[in-house]
């Protein structure tokens, strides 16, 4: 059995209001399945765009194993969702709105998939909110496990 891979970009829920989630694949070579099989990706500053009806995820990270399975790493990737949600997706994309890659995972039967969220940015009195109440909820929980 082969370890699960669960990799998460912490920090887009610090940044963005998530509007939507998908769950999508996405067209990979040999070499960047077995480096994501590895942990070798890397999801900051990544997002989504359509192009010709297809939607596009650029910003990836994902970094060759060693020499022999060389890839692109930034390369922009293809990803695999319905036609109704990519129309649904396209149709909700205005102004201030923009698609990111939240979380890559493994399934119960080793397929990779994209974790992507319709978010909209959050403002700077919205970021120190989300600090305060994380703060807040710290406090509690160590008063409480006294």
């Amino acid at each position: 059995m082969e370890k699960a891979v669960n990799i998460q970009y912490r920090k887009a829920r610090y940044d963005y209001h998530f509007i939507e989630e998908y769950i999508a694949g996405a067209q990979l070579t040999g070499s960047e399945v077995k480096s994501i099989r590895d942990s070798r990706v890397s999801l900051v500053d990544n997002f989504c765009y359509f192009e010709k009806g297809e939607l596009w995820a650029k910003g990836i990270n994902i970094t060759p194993i060693d020499q022999n399975y060389v890839h692109e790493p930034l390369r922009p990737r293809k990803l695999l969702l319905h036609r109704k949600e990519l129309k649904r997706l396209e149709k909700e994309l205005v102004q201030g709105i923009t698609i990111v890659v939240i979380a890559v995972f493994t399934t119960a039967k080793g397929r990779i998939k994209f974790k992507i969220a319709l978010c909209r940015g959050k403002k700077d009195y919205d970021k120190r909110e989300t600090i305060k109440k994380r703060e807040a909820d710290r406090e509690m929980k160590n008063v409480n496990n006294f």
